[in-house]
Order: structure tokens, then C-alpha cells, then sequence
């Protein structure tokens, strides 16, 4: 299996190019959005800058039987936020 992604970019008057990435990033509110696969997953990541004082979430919901929404939200980050350990718990 490959951690390859098949695009198609598509220019306004429709025309498309095909090409692989092994990942790629979206500029979307201000923030790189960091797309690529890994065993078998899409991974959605969004880059945090030093010094930022808010970290960024994104937000997934289904609207229809074909459409989702993707959302992104900034939550204050709190003293203390860079010591965190992710785990089970976290729900990250």
C-alpha cells in the first residue's frame, strides 16, 4: 500500500489535472491545512505556529447522504497547554 494521494485540481473553467502528492496543504482562514494518508486513513492536520496564543480544530460533520461540513474553530490556548501529553482520554 502507498501513503501516495491521486489529486484532481480543477481550474475554474473546468479544466482538470491530474497529478500525487504524498501530502498537501489547503490555505484556508490564514492556516495551512495539512491533508495526507497514513495507514490507511485521511489525516486532516492544521498547522500551529510558535508564539500562537489559540489552537485550531477542525470540525467534521455530516449534512448529507454525500456532503460534510468542515469547520475551523480557535480555542485560547491555557499556560500550561505545551506540557500536554495526548492519550485516550484527550480525545485528540
Amino acid at each position: 500500500m502507498t501513503d501516495a494521494l491521486q489529486l484532481v485540481l480543477e481550474d475554474t473553467d473546468g479544466t482538470q489535472l491530474e497529478t500525487s502528492c504524498t501530502r498537501f496543504a489547503v490555505i484556508w482562514q490564514g492556516r495551512e491545512l495539512w491533508v495526507q494518508q497514513a495507514n490507511g486513513q485521511l489525516l486532516i492536520g492544521v498547522d500551529v505556529e510558535e508564539g500562537d496564543t489559540e489552537y485550531a480544530n477542525l470540525l467534521l460533520r455530516p449534512m448529507a447522504t454525500n456532503l460534510v461540513s468542515l469547520q475551523l474553530e480557535m480555542e485560547p490556548a491555557e499556560a500550561g497547554d505545551d506540557d500536554h501529553v495526548h492519550g485516550p482520554e484527550c480525545d485528540h
